[in-house]
C-alpha cells in the first residue's frame, strides 16, 4: 500500500497517536507516497466532469492537503484558485510543489469549520477529507461552504460507492474504524478519521437543509458495480442564483 518513499511503520504510529493537525504536519513530507492521497484517476475524472459543466470564476479546494485538487480547479476556474487546510506542514509541501498553469493560486491555513472568506467563490471542491468530520459536524461544515459561495455557486466532491456488506473491503473499513474508535476511547487528543461515517443519505439531507440543490453525476471512467450502479459518483450541490435562507428547499 505504501511506496518505498512513504512513511515507516514507526512514523505512522507516531502520527496516529498525535492530534489530526499534528499528525498531518508530521506526515506531510511523505503524504503523496501514501494511499491517503487522492488517486490521479479520480482527480482527472472529476476535472473532466467539471469541464463538461462549463467554466467557473474563483475556486476553493477545501482541506487541500498537499494541493492535488488545486490542479483540478486550475483547469476549470478563470479568476483565481485557493487551497485551504489547517495543517501548516501540508500547506508547506503544496507551496513547494504545486504550480499549475492558469489562474493565480494562493494558500490559506484555516479550519474548514471556520472559513475566513467572504462569499467570493463560484466552485468549492473537496477530495477525501470528510472522514475527519463527525456526522454531527456536517451541518456546520456545509453552512461554512455555503457562506463562501456566491449565489449560484457549486460544491462538488467525488463519492465512492460503499463496499458490499461481507466483502473484503467492507471488513477492512469496519476494522479500521473499530481500531480508530478504540484508539480515541483510550488516547487523547483524538484522531478523527472514520471512513464509514460519511453516508450519502445523511450528507444529502444536510446539504438540502443548508440550502443546496443536490445532483449526482456518474463518473464513467470507473464503470458500474455488479448491480449496474456507478462505482464512483460526483456529488454536485448548487445554490440557487437568488440565495435563500438555509433550511428552505428550492425547486
Amino acid at each position: 500500500m505504501f511506496s518505498p518513499e512513504g512513511p515507516t511503520l514507526r512514523e505512522l504510529a507516531v502520527q496516529a497517536l498525535s492530534s489530526v493537525e499534528r499528525g498531518y504536519d508530521l506526515l506531510a513530507p511523505k503524504f503523496d507516497h501514501t494511499p491517503f492521497r487522492t488517486p490521479d484517476a479520480v482527480l482527472d475524472a472529476v476535472g473532466s466532469a467539471l469541464r463538461r459543466m462549463g467554466h467557473f470564476g474563483a475556486g476553493l479546494d477545501l482541506c487541500c492537503g498537499t494541493g492535488a485538487g488545486v490542479g483540478v480547479l486550475a483547469g476549470v476556474c478563470r479568476e483565481r484558485v485557493t487551497g485551504v487546510d489547517f495543517s501548516a506542514g501540508m500547506l508547506d509541501i503544496a507551496r513547494e510543489q504545486v504550480r499549475p498553469t492558469g489562474p493565480p493560486v494562493s494558500w490559506v491555513r484555516a479550519d474548514a469549520r471556520a472559513l475566513p472568506f467572504a462569499p467570493a467563490f463560484d466552485l468549492v471542491v473537496s477530495f477525501g477529507a470528510f472522514g475527519h468530520f463527525l456526522p454531527r459536524e456536517l451541518p456546520a461544515l456545509f453552512a461554512q461552504v455555503r457562506s463562501v459561495l456566491r449565489p449560484g455557486g457549486c460544491f462538488a466532491f467525488p463519492l465512492v460507492a460503499p463496499p458490499r456488506p461481507g466483502s473484503l473491503g467492507y471488513w477492512m473499513l469496519l476494522g479500521f474504524d473499530t481500531v480508530m474508535r478504540v484508539r480515541n476511547a483510550l488516547w487523547r487528543p483524538p484522531f478523527v478519521m472514520y471512513y464509514r461515517a460519511f453516508r450519502f443519505g445523511d450528507v444529502r439531507r444536510e446539504l438540502v437543509r443548508a440550502g443546496f440543490r443536490v445532483d449526482l453525476h456518474a463518473l464513467p471512467e470507473f464503470g458500474p458495480r455488479r448491480d449496474g450502479s456507478p462505482r464512483v459518483r460526483l456529488v454536485v450541490a448548487r445554490l440557487p442564483v437568488q440565495s435563500a435562507r438555509p433550511g428552505r428547499v428550492n425547486s
